[in-house]
Order: C-alpha cells, then sequence, then structure tokens
C-alpha cells in the first residue's frame, strides 16, 4: 500500500472548528495573505478555499452576511458574477485549467458547509484531476501548497489589472 501525506489536514482536523463566520472574518481583516483573500470588489472578493478540492478552488462572497439568493441586492448579485468571471479569468492565466465546476450549495442538505454566507465555488479542472483516489480510499490529493496557490492567483490579478 502507498501512503500519502498530507499533514496540513491535521490543523483542520484537530483545530476547534470557529464559532463565526470565517467568510466575514476574511471580509472585515486586513491581512489578505493570512486569510486568502485574492480580491476584493465593492459589494464583495474572492477567496481561496482552505480545504480545496484542486489547486485554485476559489470562493466569490458578498461582504454583507446573508443566507439567501432572494436577500441580495441586484448589486450583489451583479458583482457576484462578475467576480465569478474574473475567478475563471484568473484561473485560466495562473493554471490554464481545461473546465470548471462552478455553483451555489443553497442549506445543508445541498452540501453548505456554510449555509449563512451566499457564496459561489469555482473549482478548476483538467482532463484525467480524478483517479482511483476518492473511489478507493475516500480521499483527494491536492498537488499544490495553499501559499504556492495563493502567490500564483495574486500575480494573475496584478497582471490581469495591468492589462
Amino acid at each position: 500500500m502507498k501512503v500519502i501525506w498530507a499533514p496540513w489536514r491535521i490543523r483542520y482536523i484537530e483545530a476547534p472548528k470557529p464559532k463565526g463566520c470565517f467568510i466575514c472574518e476574511a471580509a472585515k481583516s486586513d491581512d489578505d495573505r493570512r486569510n486568502y483573500v485574492v480580491y476584493r470588489g465593492k459589494n464583495g472578493f474572492i477567496l481561496m478555499n482552505l480545504f480545496p478540492y484542486n489547486p485554485g478552488h476559489l470562493m466569490v462572497a458578498t461582504y454583507r452576511h446573508v443566507g439567501n439568493l432572494e436577500e441580495l441586492s441586484k448589486d450583489e448579485l451583479h458583482e457576484l458574477m462578475e467576480l465569478t468571471v474574473l475567478s475563471v479569468k484568473l484561473l485560466k492565466k495562473a493554471f490554464k485549467p481545461h473546465g470548471f465546476n462552478i455553483g451555489i450549495n443553497l442549506g445543508s442538505v445541498a452540501g453548505a458547509g456554510i449555509e449563512d454566507h451566499i457564496h459561489i465555488h469555482i473549482v478548476p479542472r483538467w482532463l484525467g484531476d480524478t483517479n482511483f483516489m476518492p473511489i478507493l480510499a475516500d480521499v483527494k490529493v491536492v498537488p499544490q501548497a495553499l501559499e504556492e496557490t495563493y502567490s500564483k492567483l495574486v500575480n494573475a490579478v496584478k497582471d490581469l489589472l495591468k492589462g
């Protein structure tokens, strides 16, 4: 049997789970690197998923703590989609994926880990990025560290905003 090490996961497993909303904490903080905030807009922002399905797994969220789509203003809805498009552009520039899964999970039964703060998942996909590990071992291997992914994305933001 091959052993695949993912030592960073133990911090999540053993850590006390936060009582507040980590999206709100990231929105309020001015330490974007620590919170993996990639880009800030007027009504929302782009941040990395700390437990990604694939390298570059991003989330787009509003600054306002809202759990239902129908509670969002037209400006918030519009900017969420603009930030989703920007996320796709950033990921294409930084990682050249072959495709994307983009979605919103509304409610815990739909898979929402955070029910009370709307966010859109943008997951880059590559041909062959799934293998036997999730099927046989219920394990997903993410081949890039968060810090390295963050640096590539921030550089892609700078490049896109120049042009």
